[in-house]
């Protein structure tokens, strides 16, 4: 089947002009295994005529996958401040272990996840990434029906949970390939956040899955069991909705020659800072509030148990796309800079206040921490292609020239590997944390670090794209 768009009346009746790329007529050939052919999301008669709709039905099944792979990757944020209730012996050290493991494998899966949209096919690829998913979801059902169940096989468990932390390379990677240009922060935004949303509502639903109708004991095993009807549905709405484009191909070089960029280097240590943080903490929060204050772990309600920290993760989630919106209009650098103001600020607060045993105030500062890390990750992602043009307008490369067209590529892939190297902030917040109670008995330690952390990034970010730079084309960030 093939669908050819026609040039408009207007372009017909024009006098003879060049014809670019963009506005030639787009004819899309549909092959075996949902493959299409011709996609060109920047010619505006296509977009509007058929493209946006393809892009827009791709993007709410890619969410959703995207949205089941946080859960799982974040599942075990929640189920390890439950395990003693069921029976396990564990170490608080051996707990942050298996909440800190999964984020260390699902950062490191981000940078082969990146290139197998490209390899495999968008649709085929988000069929098996959300089938992996599986994996980690039945273990966990099995491995936590049993108080004797070793360590080291729970710790391998929560490693395999990691393959959802992946999922995000390759689902923004899927999905910048369906839109134009001029739509990407858009859909790139709603992907992102859909995402992010997994963790809150795992931290959310589980507690109220596993203690409603229980009784005197914990269902812990549904923390896994209960996903996997979603999963399921997730990989038959991939197979049976989504597609792939033959134009997705892999960019080895730009990425090589992204590397090689000093600016990707300092991003993606601004983006572990926000990104880092807040998945971090979202991690950990759970086990926070039980250690500071097990009267709030969960608050009964019925026969169910609820938790609250489900929202730090909501509240980071749903802050992100307003710290790219003020991106926009005030510049990421000048918005980054007053997000890790705020986050020092909300780690200070945190340190004076632990002493006094309040929750209220307790649970009022990570909020706004969390709120603080939601802008930066905003933000920041927004900074990554206003760092590239810039250093474009600085060399004086001409729009359209290849040397600008290189410039496109390095930035496109500094976003994939920026993402990748900054959710190895998910490990590094809790490890800092347990070196913390390890070696001092409490958290106040790791906070005072954190707030010269944030303050380190702030006058990193002030001082190298805040203040005009001729290598910068003295643009603003």
């Amino acid at each position: 089947m093939t669908t050819t768009d026609s040039p408009s009346l207007t372009d017909t009746a024009s006098s003879p002009r060049t014809t670019s790329p963009a506005d030639a007529p787009v004819a899309l050939a549909h092959r075996p295994g949902r493959w299409i052919d011709g996609w060109n999301a920047e010619n505006a008669t296509f977009w509007l005529g058929e493209g946006r709709a393809i892009a827009r039905r791709n993007l709410g099944w890619s969410i959703f996958a995207e949205f089941l792979g946080f859960i799982i990757w974040q599942l075990w944020s929640i189920v390890v401040v439950m395990l003693p209730a069921a029976g396990f012996q564990l170490t608080s050290s051996e707990s942050f272990w298996l909440i800190s493991l999964p984020s260390l494998v699902g950062a490191t899966l981000r940078f082969p996840y990146t290139f197998m949209v490209a390899i495999f096919g968008g649709r085929n690829w988000t069929i098996v990434s959300a089938g992996l998913l599986l994996i980690p979801a039945v273990l966990l059902g099995i491995v936590v029906g049993n108080p004797d169940t070793p360590f080291g096989v729970l710790l391998l468990v929560a490693a395999l949970g990691g393959v959802g932390g992946g999922n995000f390379a390759s689902s923004m990677a899927n999905i910048t390939y369906f839109f134009p240009q001029r739509e990407k922060g858009w859909a790139l935004g709603l992907n992102a956040a859909g995402g992010n949303l997994g963790t809150s509502v795992a931290q959310f639903a589980v507690p109220i899955a596993v203690t409603i109708g229980a009784g005197a004991t914990l269902n812990i095993s549904l923390a896994g069991w209960m996903w996997i009807p979603l999963i399921l549905v997730a990989m038959f709405g991939a197979w049976r909705y989504m597609d792939n484009l033959s134009s997705a191909k892999a960019d080895f070089g730009s990425s090589a020659a992204a590397l090689r960029e000093p600016h990707l280097w300092i991003m993606a240590v601004l983006y572990i800072g926000t990104f880092g943080s807040f998945i971090g903490f979202a991690s950990v929060f759970p086990k926070l509030i039980a250690d500071q204050f097990p009267e709030f772990s969960t608050i009964q309600v019925g026969q169910a148990a609820v938790s609250l920290a489900f929202l730090g993760a909501l509240v980071g989630s749903l802050a992100r796309p307003y710290g790219g919106r003020l991106a926009d209009r005030f510049g990421g650098a000048r918005v980054t800079v007053c997000a890790f103001a705020v986050m020092a600020l909300g780690a200070l607060t945190l340190v004076w206040t632990l002493p006094l045993r309040n929750f209220a105030v307790f649970l009022a500062c990570f909020l706004v921490l969390f709120a603080a890390t939601g802008m930066g990750n905003g933000s920041t992602y927004r900074m990554i292609p206003s760092i590239f043009a810039a250093r474009t307008i600085a060399k004086g490369f001409a729009p359209g020239t290849p040397e600008a067209v290189k410039m496109q590529r390095k930035s496109a892939a500094a976003l994939g590997l920026i993402s990748a190297i900054g959710a190895y902030g998910g490990f590094l917040v809790p490890q800092v944390l347990n070196a913390s109670q390890l070696a001092t008995g409490g958290y106040s330690a790791a906070f005072v670090g954190f707030v010269a952390a944030y303050v380190g990034l702030l006058l990193l970010t002030l001082f190298v794209y805040v203040i005009p730079r001729p290598s910068l084309a003295k643009q603003r960030i």
